[in-house]
């Protein structure tokens, strides 16, 4: 009987580790599977600080049309989120490196047969240095949050993230399978949606 009391503890304290594992993991977040950065180059100087480029971002200017495409691909966006509180649309080493953002913009995109999903997000920093910050973040022990728009199957785990400090801005694309079955292509669909960021470059015309 003892003996039988016994195992069943260890057993039991051993789910516990389990659950204690996997609520870890669900709240540190999901990294991509893939990840590129790229940090501050001088093109970028005109809109190196918030004072030099004041005028707030808006969904309408970052997500003009309700669909991005590439190479025959197509994905269609749910709604734009404007979050003022930064810190929730990461975890991790990120919360700390969006100190000083005052709005991210994102939303989420479905391809039209639903095998793909992906999202795109543009935090607005103080500065250069600040982006810059936050890319590095985004490639050690933290990212984004996935989108309120993204299907439940989307699997950022098997997907493909570019983040890029442009200026003050840091821009964010994530792409993934949306269900399990074979691997799909994600190089158009990371194209359509990394595409967005084009808003930041109409902001140095």
């Amino acid at each position: 009987m003892r003996k039988w009391i016994a195992v069943a503890a260890a057993a039991v304290v051993a789910a516990a580790g389990t659950a204690s594992w996997w609520l870890l993991r669900e709240e540190d977040g999901v990294r991509p599977a893939t990840f590129r950065s790229e940090l501050n180059t001088a093109h970028y100087a005109p809109i190196a600080t918030r004072a030099l480029d004041p005028e707030p971002l808006t969904a309408a200017e970052v997500f003009a049309a309700g669909q991005v495409a590439s190479g025959g691909i197509t994905l269609t966006g749910g709604s734009p989120e404007s979050l003022a509180d930064c810190a929730s649309a990461v975890w991790g080493s990120a919360e700390a490196a969006v100190a000083g953002c005052t709005q991210a913009l994102r939303a989420g995109y479905t391809s039209a047969d639903g095998r793909i999903a992906g999202q795109f997000l543009i935090f607005n920093l103080a500065d250069s240095a600040a982006a810059d910050r936050l890319v590095t973040a985004l490639g050690r022990d933290g990212f984004v949050r996935p989108a309120s728009g993204l299907p439940e199957a989307f699997d950022g785990a098997r997907g493909w993230a570019q983040a890029r400090a442009l200026g003050h801005y840091v821009t964010v694309s994530w792409v993934a399978p949306a269900g399990p079955g074979a691997g799909v292509d994600l190089t158009h669909p990371q194209l359509a949606v990394d595409g967005l960021g084009f808003a930041v470059q109409q902001r140095l015309v």
